[in-house]
């Protein structure tokens, strides 16, 4: 009857237990005040969003969604991402451990006179063997709710390392893109240069026949090849910042500082078609930043429980079961056996203000946490809406731009005619020819900002990823 008592006693405290509400603020999720569309959206808030296709179907490059692809597995950064990841789901797992007894064990075996095992004699004793073992058990009752809070924390700090490496996902698949289109941009730049490099090579040579014939000044030469000089000066300079580009890459790759191989050609590559953004509402769902921004409000929430259930008992069950004797031949005739069953309680009398500061702390730790949150969300709502006004400006630019190149085109063959035939001066020739190639210049960089808008939108929509998925699968799922 005594043995029934004492377990429905523990049946009663684990009742207790479960059934004990937890101390401090239940989790709900600021409001935030999202725009019913994104400001420089050109279509209304619709459902669908370009964040909602895979890269390899945004980034059609070939060569691009290889190098992605080593990236997402190769890189370091991504890499230790993931093993942030890992610490954090076993700290997750230790919290979780606190709801289960805690069972230790204990064993002493000694030889001794007057040791902590046998009784002092007053004749100063006689020399003994002595011997300990035992098991001890502690189970804490979470009446306050301490061990679910320390778990609702462990948790949500575990879930927020894993939206730290989507978003390390994100930004990985953005910076190899960036990179990417700035390579073929440098390419573009560096054909340009050449090209009208080659370009003032011949109008330098034709004056130098007609000084030779006598039909020309030295003025027209000294001038031509002076602009021969100063376009060749800028091939070195790009051949320099290719090189450093493709070393930034292969970093990116998690490979040695090397060549790129590359086929495409900046002005091959396709700019997706105009996509909606989708609504700003989904955007909080989407964007892993934000998402883990919310899941560390949610870990700071949670400490606050834990700072108020320190101000109250912990309350725990402890046993104890052993033998302890003397003599080692004890151990066997059934004569040496410990146990103990106890209820434990330990709590605070006076801290000196300690704990009150601790849920203070706790308090102003979860009002920073949300206005970070808040301020991670109006952050996104501004990085969308650059990069939609950053696609359509370029757009635009890139028509007119377009329009100057093709006029300077036209300008320098008609001074060339009209200089062959002696209707116009070296002057009008040159003019032409140095306004040509600011102009192609100009055009190839708007080319590359067009295509990086689309990189930032699709990192500002939270695009770049899709759990086991592989762009491989996706390709024949399209045959």
């Amino acid at each position: 009857m005594e043995r029934l008592g004492t377990l429905a006693s523990l049946w009663v405290l684990l009742a207790l237990c479960i059934c004990g509400c937890a101390l401090g603020p239940d989790y709900k999720r600021p409001a935030v005040d999202a725009p019913a569309n994104f400001r420089s959206a050109l279509t209304p808030a619709e459902q669908g969003s370009i964040a909602d296709l895979p890269w390899w179907t945004i980034f059609k490059d070939e060569t691009l969604r290889r190098l992605i692809a080593e990236a997402l597995e190769k890189n370091y950064d991504l890499r230790a991402a993931v093993m942030r990841v890992e610490q954090a789901r076993q700290i997750a797992a230790q919290a979780r451990g606190q709801f289960f007894p805690q069972a230790a064990y204990d064993a002493t075996v000694a030889k001794g006179r007057n040791s902590f095992l046998t009784s002092p004699s007053p004749n100063g004793g006689s020399t003994e063997d002595s011997a300990l073992i035992n098991l001890s058990v502690f189970w804490e009752m979470d009446f306050w709710g301490r061990i679910r809070r320390q778990n609702e924390a462990a948790r949500a700090q575990y879930l927020a390392t894993e939206e730290g490496r989507r978003a390390v996902v994100v930004s990985l698949v953005s910076s190899v893109a960036q990179a990417y289109f700035e390579l073929l941009e440098l390419d573009l730049e560096l054909a340009i240069s050449r090209k009208n490099t080659k370009s003032f090579e011949d109008t330098l040579r034709m004056f130098t026949l007609r000084l030779e014939g006598g039909a020309a000044s030295k003025l027209e030469t000294a001038s031509a090849e002076a602009l021969v000089g100063s376009v060749s000066a800028n091939i070195p300079d790009l051949e320099r910042q290719i090189v450093l580009k493709e070393n930034q890459i292969n970093v990116l790759l998690g490979r040695n500082p090397g060549p790129v191989e590359r086929k495409a050609h900046l002005l091959d590559q396709a700019n997706p078609p105009e996509i909606p953004a989708g609504l700003p509402s989904e955007l909080l769902e989407r964007r892993p930043d934000i998402r883990q921004a919310e899941q560390n409000l949610r870990a700071a929430n949670a400490q606050i429980g834990i700072a108020l259930t320190n101000f109250f008992p912990k309350i725990g069950l402890t046993t104890l079961l052993g033998q302890v004797s003397p003599e080692l031949s004890s151990f066997t005739d059934g004569t040496a056996s410990l146990w103990a069953v106890a209820g434990t309680m330990s709590g605070p009398l006076f801290q000196g203000g300690t704990l009150v500061a601790q849920y203070r702390q706790a308090k102003a730790a979860c009002e920073e946490a949300r206005l970070v949150y808040e301020q991670t969300a109006l952050n996104a709502f501004q990085e969308v809406s650059n990069a939609l006004i950053s696609r359509q400006k370029y757009a635009a630019t890139r028509i007119q731009q377009s329009r100057a190149v093709k006029a300077y085109e036209e300008a320098v063959q008609v001074s060339l005619k009209r200089y062959v035939s002696g209707k116009a001066s070296y002057f009008e020739v040159l003019q032409n020819q140095q306004n040509l190639f600011p102009a192609e210049t100009t055009l190839a960089r708007t080319e590359l900002n067009q295509y990086l808008a689309t990189v930032q939108l699709y990192k500002a929509l939270g695009g770049g990823w899709r759990e086991g998925e592989q762009p491989g699968a996706a390709k024949r799922e399209n045959q």
